[in-house]
C-alpha cells in the first residue's frame, strides 16, 4: 500500500495554525487549556511539513480553507483559500485544498468556490455550519452545493457535535438526509465520524451511495466501535482516515490504527483507496 491521505488536516503553516489555532479563542481555549495540547500549535514552512510527512508514511493531506463564525463573538475565522492555493501550487502531489463556504457570501461566494475548483486545483468545498447557526440542509448552503455538483467535487462537513461554544444540532448526521436525497450525484462526506449520533451516521452511509465518513477530530484509541465495526465489515470503502491535525498527530493516529487490529482490505481502504474514489487529485494537473 502506499501512503495515507489525510482528508481533513488543518493549514499546516505559521499562518493557518495562527488563524485556526493561537488566535481562536475558543479552540485555544478547547485543544490548549481543557485537552492540554497548546505545544502542538506550531506552524511548519510547507517543505518543512512535507518532510515530516514522509517520516510518518503520509502520501497526502487535504487541507480546508476554513470558515468558522465564532457564535458568540460574531467574528470569522477565516483562512484565505489563496494561501492554500500557494502551497497547492508548490506541492500538488501532496497538498489538496477545500473551499471553506461561508453561506452568508451569496453568489459571490459561489464564484469564488467555482474559481478556486476550477483555476486553483482545490478538489471540494468544506462546511463548518455551527458558528453561522445554520442546519447543513439550509437552503443558503444549496447553491454552493448545486456549484459542487456542476463540478463533481465532494462536499467535507463536520459533523457530530460541536466543542465549541456553538449549536451543535447544525451537524447532525440526519441532516445530510436531505442533502443527498435533493443532490444523489453530490459526494458527501461527514467528518468527525458525527459523534455522538454514531449509529445516524453509519446509517446516513449505508443507505446512500454518495455519502461516506471521515474519521477525523478523535484518536483512533477513542473511535466508537460500532464505527471500527463497519469500517471494517460491511462498512469497507465508505469510511476514510483524517486527523483534524494538530490536533491528531499523524504519527500517533497512524499508530493507534495498527492497534485496531484491522483486516488488512479495510485498513487499506480507511487509509487510502476510499479517499481515491470519493476525491480527484488530478485536477492539479
Amino acid at each position: 500500500m502506499s501512503g495515507a491521505i489525510d482528508v481533513w488536516c488543518n493549514f499546516f503553516t505559521d499562518e493557518g495554525i495562527r488563524i485556526v489555532f493561537t488566535e481562536n479563542p475558543e479552540v485555544s481555549f478547547m485543544m490548549g487549556d481543557q485537552w492540554g495540547r497548546h505545544d502542538l500549535m506550531v506552524g511548519y514552512e510547507p517543505q518543512e511539513f512535507v518532510d515530516r510527512m514522509d517520516e510518518h508514511g503520509v502520501e497526502r493531506v487535504i487541507c480546508p480553507a476554513l470558515k468558522q463564525y465564532l457564535y458568540r463573538d460574531r467574528e470569522l475565522v477565516s483562512v484565505p483559500w489563496q494561501s492554500v492555493a500557494q502551497v497547492i501550487e508548490k506541492h500538488p502531489d501532496r497538498v489538496s485544498g477545500l473551499f471553506g463556504i461561508d453561506p452568508h457570501s451569496g453568489m459571490k461566494g459561489v464564484k469564488e468556490l467555482e474559481l478556486a475548483v476550477t483555476q486553483y486545483g482545490f478538489i471540494g468545498g468544506h462546511v463548518h455550519p455551527f458558528g453561522f447557526d445554520t442546519p447543513i440542509n439550509d437552503a443558503r448552503f444549496y447553491p454552493f452545493y448545486a456549484k459542487c455538483a456542476e463540478l463533481d467535487v465532494p462536499v467535507e462537513f463536520q459533523t457530530g457535535h460541536s466543542a465549541e461554544f456553538m449549536p451543535s444540532k447544525h451537524g447532525h448526521p440526519l441532516l445530510l438526509d436531505d442533502v443527498a436525497i435533493y443532490f444523489p450525484e453530490l459526494k458527501l462526506v461527514g467528518a468527525h465520524q458525527a459523534w455522538p449520533w454514531i449509529d445516524t451516521m453509519i446509517a446516513m452511509a449505508w443507505k446512500h451511495p454518495n455519502v461516506y465518513v471521515a474519521m477525523s477530530g478523535h484518536a483512533p484509541k477513542y473511535w466508537d466501535p460500532k464505527m471500527v465495526h463497519f469500517l471494517n465489515s460491511r462498512g469497507q470503502g465508505k469510511v476514510m482516515w483524517g486527523t483534524d491535525y494538530p490536533l491528531i498527530q499523524h504519527d500517533e493516529s497512524l499508530s493507534q490504527i495498527e492497534a485496531l487490529g484491522l483486516k488488512p482490505e479495510a485498513k487499506e481502504k480507511l487509509l487510502r483507496d476510499t479517499a481515491l474514489k470519493v476525491f480527484d487529485f488530478n485536477r492539479h494537473r
